[in-house]
């Protein structure tokens, strides 16, 4: 097996990773129940998923390098609303959307990955450009828009209770 081949494994091992995890990374947002292992998760692997994209020969400015980018971008933005503005005010939009958006990139990407490797569905989208991609991508616009919507509505982060009392000095 190539090294390229290795490499390819291992990336697609990450997106899956990455996309899996954002299915609980959006749940969790959805009930206003935030876990730090699904969001650690979700965002590590998505960050791995951008830059492992990033790696492999091409030396041409594809649509998945733009989306690679653009993925980098909107996790920037999640990591400054949720570290820099605390989750604060706009913040927390911008968190949720951002985080939501690469999400949707990943996603994005997987259904494209799908269309051009799977048997049945290049069949039905030799070129990505039939009605049955364009159909597939719309559903899965829709759905990110519809979770994105009610996740803004929905999540608060909530603050951390101590779980033994504090006493003061004396």
């Amino acid at each position: 097996m190539s090294a390229l081949a290795i490499y390819t494994i291992i990336h697609v091992a990450i997106s899956l990773v990455a996309i899996v995890s954002g299915f609980g990374f959006a749940y969790r947002l959805l009930s206003s129940r935030p876990l730090r292992g699904w969001t650690s998760t979700f965002f590590v692997t998505t960050l791995l998923t951008s830059l492992t994209g990033f790696g492999f020969p091409n030396l041409q400015f594809t649509p998945g390098v733009i989306i690679g980018i653009l993925s980098l971008i909107v996790l920037t933005i999640a990591a400054v609303a949720r570290y820099v503005g605390h989750l604060q005010s706009g913040w927390r939009i911008a968190y949720v959307a951002s985080a939501l958006i690469a999400f949707y990139f990943n996603f994005f990407v997987l259904v494209v990955q799908s269309f051009m490797k799977i048997p049945a569905l290049h069949a039905l989208a030799p070129t990505n450009s039939e009605p049955p991609f364009a159909i597939a991508q719309l559903v899965v616009l829709v759905a990110f828009l519809v979770v994105g919507y009610f996740a803004v509505r929905r999540f608060h982060e909530t603050p951390t209770i101590p779980t033994t009392p504090v006493t003061p000095a004396l």
